[in-house]
């Protein structure tokens, strides 16, 4: 009988970890005093794909995506993105080689319009009579507009619109827009059909689809395994803060990824 941790190692080997790697993670664990969030995981990012990871509350998610994002650096193991060890102990590590984070908030102001959430916290100025500096407004509505509507892929009917005011789509069209116009090769978006009525999230879908088609590689933390099996190519199964499973959407099915969230399919890793 293959012992637990036989199981364990298997679970972690990387699938195709031959591929063009993006982001390759070594050993990499987190611990938060007594508790163990994520445990020794090895795991492989391609390249312009998009990677679902998912798996129950607490199951490690989460911490797996901050420690990727600078935001609880790893205790041990290692990092590598596009070849290169990186130590990612601060968010504007992950920012500078290209990764961006949109959550579930969006991080964006009810107030502002399009263009001043787009470049928030990176607003553009020009300088009135050439001498007083002055956010250049226009200039970030236009450039806003551009890239949501060129690369997004999003019409923007009334730029002039509050966050407060926009549905679902248009918000996490602003923030995967802002993500790409901050050079983004690497975009994670936490569950980002949250909350969406079925045409929003269908748009959302259609935007990821679109991302893939750039070369963007985007990895999707989600609970909705119908949307994971219509847009993800990979699927990482987390469990109790390790890597329980991964693998090929094509080859697998939503049976086999729901008994593995639950428990129930642990001994199919045998």
């Amino acid at each position: 009988m293959t012992t637990e941790v036989t199981q364990a190692r298997r679970a972690e080997a990387p699938v195709g970890a031959s591929a063009d790697v993006h982001v390759r993670f070594r050993g990499v664990a987190k611990r938060f005093g007594g508790v163990e969030a994520l445990k020794p995981i090895d795991l492989d990012v391609r390249r312009g794909e998009v990677l679902a990871i998912v798996g129950d509350n607490g199951a490690g998610k989460s911490t797996l995506i901050k420690v990727l994002t600078g935001v609880h650096p790893a205790d041990t193991g290692t990092i590598e993105i596009d070849g290169q060890m990186v130590k990612v102990d601060h968010p504007d590590v992950a920012k500078a080689h290209g990764i961006e984070t949109i959550y579930q908030d969006l991080a964006l102001v009810p107030t502002f319009d399009l263009g001043t959430n787009f470049f928030l916290g990176r607003e553009l100025r020009k300088r009135l009579f050439g001498v007083i500096p002055v956010l250049d407004v226009e200039r970030m509505r236009r450039e806003a507009i551009a890239v949501i509507q060129d690369r997004v892929g999003l019409a923007i009917t009334n730029p002039y619109t509050p966050a407060a005011v926009m549905s679902g789509g248009q918000r996490q069209a602003v923030a995967i827009g802002r993500a790409l116009y901050a050079d983004a090769k690497l975009v994670i978006m936490d569950e980002p059909t949250a909350a969406l009525g079925v045409e929003e999230q269908e748009k959302v879908l259609a935007i990821i689809d679109r991302l893939k088609a750039q070369g963007v590689t985007v990895i999707v933390i989600s609970h909705n395994l119908e949307h994971v099996f219509r847009s993800c190519d990979r699927i990482v199964v987390m469990h109790n803060g390790h890597k329980l499973a991964e693998r090929d959407r094509a080859t697998s099915t939503r049976a086999e990824i729901v008994g593995l969230i639950m428990g129930s399919d642990i001994r199919q890793e045998a």
